[in-house]
């Protein structure tokens, strides 16, 4: 007799190392767009900063629209290989394609230039949620047990974390390679990222479907997928505990993403360094970020996540401030400061996405 219970059976090692690799390919994407595109706007495309701004702003904006649209059409997918996979499989290709399409500057008009980074950015922001969105859900599909989830988005944001340390050394390699040619950096760059963020999505279809399928045959699905969309807004506005946990993510995320999207004119127009300093500083972040993982997932057995994000947030608030203070030639207090900053990063990748499926549940 099968006892097959999601509720309390423990997932294997290989089913969550493949489940965090699937988060392997965006987060080196999405790292080098948050890290680098203000950047490549402004000081290779020669795009203004108001105009450059503008279209980040108008890819943000497009993916709020389509996250809850695409998000219902995942919910209602009918496929052999369940809800989620098919939009993985079949987006993993456009989404490579469209990230490379950011970093290449196909003229000198400027006019021109603003509506192609425009429709790219919308379009890949489309690809983006494709990938991602279905994939994030997956979470509650492998498992119902509170300790699995954390552990599995101990996975996933291990191989996030990575991602993101690797497209910085990437980074940092290719321009090492190419000092002199910034639009050539970008280009390889974005082929580079491209190629290594679309395999490891693969790898997570391959590695978790057998597992999501045996338990979607043994769990009986919600009937959250057939009510209308403005139906579902309003249950997920009426979920205090939703809402309280998307505040999380949303204060935490905002502080991580305008951090990362200023860094490189900071460490390079405040503290007069190299650029090729940058991305190590970056690295000393999310390398700590990395390593505090885990801590922080054994820690949140002990004490929970609300204990577990109050204390990563204390040390990233004194880390934050003191970036206020720092002055140029101060590199050691800068590194410092990014390493206690690497601390309560850590705690936005893991509590926010371990507590959202037991408010929704």
């Amino acid at each position: 007799m099968n006892n097959f219970s999601p509720q309390t059976e423990k997932l294997n090692f290989w089913t969550k190392l493949a489940y965090g690799a699937g988060d392997l390919g965006p987060a080196i994407c999405g790292n080098v767009q948050v890290f680098f595109l203000l950047f490549f706007f402004t000081n290779v495309a020669g795009l203004p900063a108001g105009i450059a701004g503008s279209i980040l702003m108008i890819g943000k904006i497009s993916d709020a629209i389509n996250d809850p649209i695409i998000g219902v059409m995942s919910d209602r997918t009918v496929h052999p290989w369940g809800r989620r996979y098919p939009w993985m499989v079949f987006g993993a290709i456009p989404f490579g394609i469209l990230f490379f399409l950011q970093w290449i500057v196909p003229s000198t008009n400027q006019s021109f230039l603003f509506w192609y980074y425009v429709i790219i950015a919308i379009l890949f922001n489309i690809a983006y949620t494709v990938v991602n969105l279905p994939y994030a859900a997956l979470t509650p599909e492998l498992t119902q047990n509170y300790h699995e989830r954390t552990s599995l988005n101990s996975f996933r944001f291990a191989f996030s974390i990575s991602g993101s340390i690797l497209s910085l050394v990437l980074a940092q390699l290719i321009f090492s390679l190419f000092p002199d040619n910034p639009i050539q950096q970008f280009i390889v760059l974005g082929i580079v990222c491209a190629i290594i963020g679309v395999l490891p999505i693969y790898w997570c279809f391959l590695g978790t479907r057998k597992r999501t399928l045996t338990a979607n045959k043994k769990q009986e699905e919600g009937n959250n997928a057939n009510l209308p969309i403005a139906e579902q807004i309003r249950v997920a506005f009426s979920n205090g505990p939703f809402l309280f946990v998307i505040g999380i993510y949303l204060c935490s995320w905002l502080g991580v993403q305008l951090t990362a999207s200023i860094l490189p004119y900071f460490v390079i127009n405040w503290m007069q360094l190299p650029e090729a300093t940058f991305p190590q500083v970056a690295i000393a972040v999310q390398g700590t970020a990395l390593t505090m993982l885990f801590v922080w997932s054994f820690v949140s057995k002990k004490l929970g996540n609300k204990a577990v994000y109050f204390m990563g947030v204390c040390l990233w608030i004194i880390a934050q401030g003191g970036l206020f203070f720092i002055q140029p030639g101060q590199v050691g207090l800068m590194y410092s400061l990014a390493i206690m900053a690497g601390f309560g990063v850590s705690t936005a990748y893991l509590v926010p996405w371990s507590m959202i499926p037991d408010v929704i549940d």
